[in-house]
């Protein structure tokens, strides 16, 4: 065997981000020293973006089983039942190093690489969605990050033609070094058509499709595992280039295909590139896997199998066919003008071997790179509960504090990002951007799925439990705000160093938050993603974490979208109801307490679980029956600015009065108390009677009508809350 040129020293293993016990495991795997495609192959695999080895053992206990789920975590994406002998498939992934380090082609890739996930399960993707997070608004870098990423979502998206359907957009100074781009993709599928990656049969041909290997991309997800330092710039080289006209091609290919029985088992390139897609393929089928590396297709001259294993260029495929398929695989490829090369053969070792030049240059067990990877159990400790928070006096006025934060960062309109989207492409899209979820018409059908993203990172930096029950069931009455019924859920979940043990607690924390939300809430989670390190190493030797942000994606279905709510204000004399819960005015790590009054601190508003999965039901009901026009949770910032987004979708002003009178009224309006809706009813009699018999809490909160928001008495027009409420990215970007 070739040793590559290889002198294995102690800063080569360092360079690869692996630790000498790591190392010395790896020389026992193997009863010798492995040569240096051999560590490159361990190097990625072992990664921590690609193996898990923090987060493993404590993502076992989600749940993600259910009679909706017909495919679990494992797989490239999850599977759920949407009736008709239909699936939807979908799956977040987080492409948050390479987006720092260059915007465009790090979002732009990481759309690419989502999309993949998705028609790789034979799923014809037909919704984007992204959930960002940047640093201060102020920071030297956020706007060049901002317009670098949104143009690269927009340019990827737009160009493959799949809708850029929903969202989210935050920032906070925690993210200045190290920004979050999350990208999650819907698709639609026949039951009866759904490809897995297991490889199986021995003899059959592997085959490469799609684009050509190049040198972009190497040790990305490496890359992805580590903090960042000073040298970040200098890892451009690590970021894939993407390429939607490619990837366009690859979609209608791959479907074709899978419109014959030809295929054994497909996974796409992704961290990792042909490394993991060989491995993953290998060990879900318990075979093995011999590959010839002068039969992969390259663009750049002399690539060596390291380079070759390593690299992460985009729009590329993996297969295995059955016997004697070949030829007419190679016909629909070529017809599309994608490369399409015989590359290899399944085997029965359980060895992964790679020749090159007539010699082989790898020779490695697969157990100890999937099911034997290392797994941790790191050291954590649990998030010190925060302390009680004294009554916090009002500042200023109700009207002015509205103002102020609908026009502050995280509230203000997204317009200028949404509108670089195409969300309208392939004509399914039936309600846009700016709702509370997205929602998309399953073609030639009545069905609708409805999609949203959803997290609130201050609340699990000060209680990751909370938190993560949060993200959950905002999640959970996002959907529920439509009509549509939530069906299942995706994960990303963006933390900093596992090694440091308050970071592990916040992941630990997060998780049982996450699960115990999923649970109750009858939302299993059936893929995801997990990353780690984002972190970035200051001067002094401390490193400045993100906020932990266990994003959540959720996809539910309504039978018939025409039968959906909206958030805006349709029509003059309809009656506001608050549904839920009384609030207690809970101003603890709010939108208020931050923006007002400076401060951040004070405990999370609790979820009550059960509460939230009847109101939901109950909510739901009656969307369904027709009893509410514009229906809308209450989130970020409390009910006065759920009321004002209400308004504003509609244009239509509105007048109400605090039902409850022993609550400070700036926390009555801008406590952030969970569990609610506000709803919109020219039928409030029946709508108060049918609350009464589901046991749900239901208060009159006022009327609809005129051209402002009167709150108590106080009044503001919505030509202010609009003038505010869009100025803060065109200021930002300008």
């Amino acid at each position: 065997m070739t040793d590559q040129n290889s002198s294995i020293t102690a800063e080569t293993v360092a360079s690869h981000g692996l630790s000498p016990e790591e190392y010395d495991t790896i020389k026992k795997a193997l009863g010798r020293t492995p040569n240096l495609v051999e560590l490159g192959i361990f190097s990625a695999m072992w990664s921590e973006h690609c193996s898990y080895k923090s987060s493993r053992r404590h993502l076992k206990g989600l749940p993600t089983t259910g009679p909706q789920v017909i495919c679990g975590p494992g797989e490239n994406a999850g599977v759920v039942d949407i009736g008709d002998g239909q699936a939807a498939i979908f799956k977040m992934e987080s492409h948050n190093h390479p987006s720092y380090i260059e915007p465009y082609q790090g979002a732009a890739t990481g759309v690419g690489g989502i999309l993949r996930d998705v028609f790789t399960m034979g799923a014809r993707p037909v919704a984007n969605l992204n959930a960002l997070r940047f640093g201060s608004p102020d920071h030297a870098k956020t706007a060049h990050l901002v317009s670098g990423v949104v143009a690269g979502i927009g340019g990827y998206g737009n160009c493959v033609g799949v809708p850029t359907v929903g969202g989210e957009v935050n920032f906070h100074p925690a993210y200045d070094g190290n920004i979050l781009v999350n990208a999650m993709t819907v698709g639609v599928a026949e039951t009866n058509k759904i490809f897995y990656s297991a490889a199986s049969g021995a003899g059959n041909s592997i085959v490469y499709v799609g684009s050509k290997t190049g040198r972009d991309g190497i040790h990305g997800a490496t890359m992805a595992s580590a903090e960042f330092a000073k040298d970040a710039e200098e890892k451009r080289p690590t970021v894939q280039v993407g390429d939607p006209f490619s990837e366009k091609l690859l979609i209608e290919a791959c479907l074709e295909l899978m419109e014959s029985d030809a295929i054994v088992a497909i996974q796409d390139m992704g961290a990792a590139g042909l490394t993991s897609s060989a491995v993953e393929m290998a060990s879900k089928g318990e075979v093995g896997i011999e590959l010839n590396m002068d039969a992969v297709p390259c663009r750049e001259e002399a690539m060596t199998p390291y380079e070759m294993m390593l690299s992460e260029s985009q729009e590329r495929m993996l297969m295995v066919l059955k016997p004697g398929r070949e030829a007419e695989a190679e016909a629909v490829f070529k017809k599309w003008e994608l490369d399409f090369a015989i590359i290899g053969r399944v085997t029965d070792t359980k060895h992964m071997v790679l020749t090159w030049k007539g010699e082989t240059v790898c020779d490695i067990p697969l157990a100890p790179l999937a099911d034997n990877a290392p797994s941790y159990d790191r050291p954590w400790i649990p998030t010190a509960a925060a302390k009680p928070l004294a009554p916090v006096a009002a500042i200023g006025s109700l009207t002015e504090n509205l103002v102020t934060l609908v026009g502050s960062p995280d509230l203000a309109s997204r317009r200028w990002i949404w509108e670089q989207y195409d969300h309208m492409v392939g004509a399914d899209t039936v309600q846009r951007p700016g709702g509370d979820a997205a929602l998309v018409r399953v073609h030639g059908t009545k069905k609708g799925l409805a999609m949203s993203t959803d997290v609130t990172p201050r609340y699990c930096l000060a209680d990751p439990v909370e938190g993560g029950k949060q993200a959950v069931a905002e999640c959970y009455r996002n959907i529920t705000a439509v009509g549509a019924l939530p069906l299942a859920s995706t994960d990303c979940l963006n933390f900093g160093n596992p090694e440091r043990p308050e970071i592990m607690g916040q992941i630990v924390g997060a998780i049982k938050g996450i699960g115990e939300a999923c649970l109750a809430l009858n939302m299993p989670i059936v893929s995801g993603n997990v990353s780690l390190y984002n972190e970035t190493r200051r001067d002094d030797g401390s490193s400045l974490a993100i906020l932990p942000t266990p994003t959540i994606g959720g996809v539910g279905l309504i039978e018939d979208w025409e039968d959906s709510a909206t958030i805006a204000f349709n029509q003059a004399g309809e009656e506001i109801y608050l549904i839920g819960n009384s609030g207690e005015g809970h101003l603890g790590q709010s939108l208020w307490l931050r923006e007002i009054a400076g401060r951040e601190e004070g405990p999370v508003p609790p979820v009550d679980l059960e509460q939230e999965k009847n109101t939901g039901d109950f909510v739901r009901t009656m969307i369904q029956g027709k009893m509410v026009g514009a229906v809308h949770d209450i989130s970020d910032g409390g009910l006065a600015v759920a009321l004002t987004e209400m308004a504003l979708a509609g244009n239509l002003g509105v007048t109400v009065e605090a039902h409850n009178k022993d609550i400070p009224l700036h926390a009555y309006y801008f406590g952030e108390d969970q569990g609610r809706y506000l709803v919109a009813t020219s039928n409030a009699v029946a709508l108060v009677s049918a609350a009464e018999k589901a046991n749900v809490s239901i208060f009159r909160l006022g009327v609809t009508g005129g051209s402002d928001i009167v709150l108590d008495g106080q009044t503001v027009s919505l030509d202010r809350l609009r003038t505010a409420h869009e100025a803060f990215f065109p200021e930002l970007m300008k």
